[in-house]
């Protein structure tokens, strides 16, 4: 006979956790799944959480739970979003944190964030954005796919988190690579940015990076505030978006 359980795994690719939610609307609740777990054809990865026996979940299948089988606005972005869209050379994969952008109040469940992950996962929950719009794809990774910031906005994402989480070094060593941006996207991001700092830290790396994209922009349209903002103390005045940087940040 057929359990239930049968049934699910057709449709339940190995490498993404099982939440408790996803269970209950499939016909398997706690009770029953406790079964499956002391049976060994389910592994308990965390409080509300499974994997299939003999599975290995990481990250990427985690994520795509949380994305798919919660709905939560949760995505891969900034310097991690970058990565998995370009294979940013030099950059140490392995150690590399994994960087997850959410709306502002967004929670995750302890079972994700107490669990060890091949890599360190942080979460940033922010409003940056003003129309609530994310610019989303989808990326595969391995044999899962996630919904992941577009290089557009991950360039956002970057420049939101310097300098206290993010080197502008590095995000400007990033930008430079960007040679495809799409302005009509980088129009719309920096018409929506809530963050002065953000704004005008895309277009100094943008313009010191010379790419061509930067000239079908229209900066009349952009509020970019006023007053000096200081990323490094002691650097120098960038006089035309007035940010205050480390000289390193200046060199080509």
């Amino acid at each position: 006979m057929t359990s239930r359980l049968d049934i699910l795994l057709q449709n339940w690719p190995p490498c993404v956790a099982g939440t408790q939610h996803w269970l209950n609307s499939r016909g398997i609740d706690n009770r029953l799944a406790d079964k499956y777990v002391r049976s060994g054809r389910l592994a308990r990865i965390g409080h509300g959480a499974y994997a299939q026996a003999g599975s290995t979940v990481d990250w990427p299948g985690a994520v795509q739970a949380l994305q798919v089988q919660l709905a939560l606005d949760v995505h891969p972005g900034g310097v991690t979003a970058c990565d998995l869209r370009s294979r940013i050379p030099g950059m140490d994969r392995e150690g590399q944190e994994v960087v997850l952008f959410a709306r502002e109040g967004t929670r995750l469940p302890s079972w994700f964030m107490n669990r060890v992950w091949s890599r360190p996962v942080r979460l940033v929950a922010t409003n940056m954005l003003a129309d609530g719009k994310f610019t989303l794809s989808p990326v595969r990774i391995g044999d899962v796919e996630l919904a992941v910031a577009s290089l557009e906005q991950a360039v956002f994402e970057m420049m939101y988190l310097v300098p206290g989480r993010q080197s502008f070094d590095e995000a400007l060593r990033i930008m430079r690579s960007l040679t495809a941006l799409r302005p009509p996207v980088v129009q719309r991001l920096l018409e929506t940015c809530r963050s002065v700092k953000t704004k005008r830290l895309v277009m100094v790396a943008a313009e010191r990076s010379g790419h061509s994209w930067v000239g079908h922009l229209d900066l009349s349209r952009v509020s970019f505030g006023s007053g000096k903002r200081t990323i490094h103390p002691g650097g120098r005045l960038d006089s035309r978006y007035h940010l205050v940087l480390e000289e390193s940040g200046r060199q080509s």
